[in-house]
């Protein structure tokens, strides 16, 4: 890494005061994918619009050298989620079954292109899901992602194949990390 990083948590209503940056960010980030309906700005935002209305919504700047260059996104699964509805199969039983303590979804990570390849995302990642009190999380991810075995080294496995109930939704890889240490009581 060549920069310092720190890093800004926002609530879901301060993020939404930084939409513009949000939408600003996703924008540099995908540049090269913004024609793809899924994520197209409009789409995208309309999501995060909705996202940030979820409890427990939790949020990450992170900035190098004082300027903003990613930010994360997720928040705890409720009992009623719908999230692993369009799972192909669940690896074991109970495996959907959510509390609103068990899984945390990490919805969103990205980085500005001219930040890439500096270890900006792990940091970022490690710093939205440190503190977490959930015992797992989940992320999708497209198979052709260049980020999938970068989740894969940092201790995602997969687990199936979801299509989200989402406009333009494609079919993605659900991955599953441990959140828990050894010294965690189950």
């Amino acid at each position: 890494m060549t920069a310092d990083l720190t890093f800004q948590r926002l609530t879901a209503a301060q993020a939404r005061a930084h939409r513009d940056t949000v939408q600003d960010v996703h924008a540099d980030a995908y540049a090269e994918t913004l024609t793809d309906p899924f994520r197209a700005g409009s789409e995208f935002m309309r999501r995060f619009d909705t996202y940030t209305s979820r409890e427990h919504f939790d949020f990450v700047f992170v900035l190098a050298d004082g300027h903003i260059v990613g930010q994360a996104w997720g928040w705890p699964l409720p009992p009623d989620t719908a999230w692993w509805n369009g799972l192909d199969a669940e690896p074991e039983p109970s495996f959907t079954t959510e509390t609103g303590t068990r899984t945390f979804a990490l919805s969103e990570i990205m980085v500005r292109r001219a930040w890439t390849g500096r270890g900006i995302a792990h940091a970022l990642h490690n710093e939205l899901l440190r503190h977490r009190p959930e015992q797992r999380a989940t992320l999708l991810v497209r198979p052709t992602n260049p980020a999938y075995p970068a989740y894969l080294r940092w201790g995602w496995h997969p687990v199936g194949r979801l299509r989200p109930d989402l406009p333009h939704a494609p079919t993605f890889d659900a991955l599953i990390l441990s959140l828990r240490n050894d010294d965690q009581e189950p």
